[in-house]
């Protein structure tokens, strides 16, 4: 038996292999992984140390299995393995929009998590929102293991919908916003090279003062705001132009895309 077997090593199922083996302590040989793209495979096998096998095996020997293929591909994936789930075993799923219920049609057996990480999982510093189809005594080892990419919050099913377009769709507001930011710095004279660096670094250290100081945002932006001076200019464009109006219903419309999608 293996520990883990992971179906799908795209990039987020590689985000969960790599943490898994850095910072969960899982040896690369207890875990198996499989996936359509065979040369994608070998990469991998040959990157971690871990085992190849066809998705038969992966499904008949692992005691945790991670499905991390397109949500698309979920009848396809499952439909030739049903018959090999066990009662013993845990299938958690990466896939967006799709609901523990639809997952329980083509996986009676083992017990269904769904799990919703962001991509700066890739790097152990993700936001993992997770729910679970009921109670179970390997709760918590479950989440140590989702914990090695990140930040974890148990909610129910139907807030993960709320987490898809807050934290998985957030880091490409976020790469928006530095993008716009350095391109502020080169409207302005700077190269875009360093406007880039200069506003990547303000954004990482304004995110880790407001974590580390536990303060409301809107006591840290008062800090940068003075009188007349060059920050409440700035905010004031911004409200003129609805800043936050638009990243608010840049949150609520891609939740309801999430809530479709299911």
């Amino acid at each position: 038996m293996f520990k883990i077997g992971i179906i799908g090593v795209g990039n987020m199922g590689e985000a969960i292999l790599k943490g898994l083996i850095e910072k969960a302590g899982i040896n690369g040989p207890e875990i198996v992984i499989t996936d359509i793209n065979q040369v994608r495979v070998k990469d991998i096998i040959e990157k971690y140390n871990v085992a190849g096998a066809d998705i038969r095996k992966v499904v008949n020997l692992s005691e945790i299995i991670f499905l991390a293929v397109k949500p698309k591909d979920i009848e396809s994936t499952l439909e030739p393995v049903m018959d090999l789930f066990k009662e013993n075993q845990i299938l958690i799923s990466v896939l967006a929009g799709v609901k523990i219920e639809k997952i329980k049609k083509l996986a009676e057996k083992p017990l269904i998590v769904r799990i919703m990480p962001n991509t700066p999982a890739l790097i152990g510093e993700g936001v993992i929102g997770v729910s679970f189809e009921k109670n179970t005594e390997k709760k918590d080892y479950i989440l140590s293991l989702l914990k090695t990419l990140g930040e974890v919050y148990e909610v129910k099913e139907e807030l993960l919908d709320v987490i898809t377009g807050l934290s998985g769709s957030g880091p490409a507001y976020v790469f928006n916003f530095i993008d716009a930011l350095a391109q502020g710095g080169v409207k302005m004279g700077l190269s875009y090279d360093m406007a880039l660096k200069i506003a990547t670094q303000t954004v990482l250290g304004s995110a880790k003062l407001l974590k580390e100081s536990g303060q409301h945002p809107a006591v840290l932006r008062d800090m940068v705001t003075s009188p007349a001076g060059t920050t409440i200019y700035g905010l004031h464009e911004l409200e003129k132009k609805n800043f936050k109006d638009a990243v608010m219903s840049a949150v609520e419309s891609a939740t309801k895309r999430s809530k479709e999608l299911s």
